[in-house]
């Protein structure tokens, strides 16, 4: 799938804009920023207790930096390398999944352990 730099752009902003909804606790913007799949399978505490309790690391990282884009399961996502407030690294994945009214949402997450930690 070709994305273009202004698509990447956009995902780019949608991405940082959850991730600040995240750090200011903001559930409802958090939740309105996923796909209408996501919306339908959880409600939106139930949403944000299992990205709590599954992808921790993107709730409140010390730091996140954008490596670029790839491709999973036929969706577009933006990598990342997190570190948590503990100084754990993990490379996170934010996959999107682009709408009917050509706007684009998150539609899910990965996130691998790298045994690392910096103090």
């Amino acid at each position: 799938m070709y994305i273009s730099e202004s698509d990447k752009a956009i995902i780019r902003q949608l991405i940082e804009k959850q991730l600040q909804a995240f750090q200011e606790n903001d559930e409802e913007t958090a939740f309105s920023l996923t796909s209408p799949t996501i919306q339908r399978k959880f409600a939106q505490q139930d949403f944000m207790t299992m990205v709590s309790n599954k992808y921790s690391a993107i709730i409140k990282p010390r730091s996140i930096m954008f490596r670029g884009f790839t491709l999973v399961n036929d969706f577009p996502a933006l990598v990342s390398m997190i570190m948590d407030r503990d100084g754990s690294l993990a490379q996170g994945i934010f996959i999107v999944q682009h709408q009917r009214d050509y706007s684009w949402r998150i539609h899910g997450y990965e996130l691998v352990s790298m045994d690392e930690k910096i103090i």
